[in-house]
């Protein structure tokens, strides 16, 4: 996969990563996503219904080597076994129809069983690049298509957090913009069990909302997002509340017991006694400062 967040347009239109760092990381989040919404999205996109799948080696070494994206054994519906090779594209690649060409024909000597190639465009706009090669001795097609095509309420109307992730990569139509990112991001969050899983799945939808012109819109959300859930997620906030303190008193206490902390000899337990907390919530205050 070929991933950029900074990009840089070449005569033909084309778009190229130029951040290793920045490719590594989309390539990270799309194979997190991946590993959990695959079958069912080849389902919806391709039509593909897989009720088995294994892992394979994803190194195939012959006289080269290539790493797939995706590399199973599947068995679908009808209990045909085959093997899937999936690659992701954020951008168009002009020799795509020769690497899938390539891993076909590697695919098919080790394993000597059907090949089911897909390639994903997650760029911008539709996928510009060559899906069949016409020569005198060989004729090849591959499945292309784009998640700009897909509508996005087909994702969003997943149960899994991770296939709504994805909506942010599909066909808005002629929804508001903002409207439909809002609705995405309160969908993620909705759909997130726990606190860790929702930070993480926030993180995944900003990445890949990268993917798109979108940084207009879900910077504003996002910022609101991100005061919500630094007052819900903040462990001060959270011991504030267990420990009875009003929601006004809250800030006056922390910082009652930070002073303390900071410009006394007190111990952890005595402050606790001053103010009337835990000692658990001193040592957190604690630790902060030394964050």
């Amino acid at each position: 996969m070929k991933s950029p967040t900074s990009r840089k347009s070449v005569p033909d239109g084309t778009q190229h990563p130029s951040d290793s760092k920045q490719v590594n990381q989309y390539d990270k989040v799309i194979r997190e996503i991946m590993d959990d919404v695959l079958p069912d999205l080849l389902k919806d996109m391709f039509g593909l219904e897989i009720v088995h799948m294994e892992e394979l080696p994803d190194d195939i070494q012959h006289t080269k080597e290539r790493k797939p994206d995706v590399l199973k054994k599947i068995t679908d519906k009808n209990n045909r076994i085959s093997v899937l090779h999936v690659e992701w594209q954020v951008s168009n690649e002009n020799e795509m129809v020769f690497r899938m060409a390539d891993y076909y024909i590697m695919l098919l000597r080790r394993y000597r069983l059907p090949i089911q190639q897909y390639v994903i465009y997650m760029g911008e706009g539709v996928s510009r690049m060559p899906d069949q090669l016409h020569s005198e001795q060989m004729q090849f097609k591959y499945p292309l298509t784009a998640f700009s095509t897909v509508d996005y309420r087909l994702l969003l109307n997943k149960k899994h957090p991770r296939q709504k992730i994805l909506a942010i990569l599909g066909n808005f139509g002629d929804s508001d913009r903002q409207q439909v990112v809002e609705t995405i991001i309160k969908e993620v969050i909705a759909a997130s069990k726990g606190d860790f899983s929702t930070e993480r799945h926030l993180q995944q939808l900003w990445i890949l909302a990268n993917l798109r012109n979108l940084q207009s819109e879900i910077s504003v959300i996002m910022e609101s997002i991100a005061k919500w859930y630094k007052k819900e997620r903040d462990p001060f906030y959270q011991m504030g509340q267990k420990e009875g303190i009003e929601q006004g008193k809250d800030e006056k206490t922390l910082e009652v017991v930070r002073s303390l902390l900071l410009n006394t000899e007190h111990t952890i337990p005595e402050i606790a006694r001053l103010i009337n907390v835990s000692e658990d919530f001193v040592r957190m205050v604690k630790k902060s400062l030394h964050s």
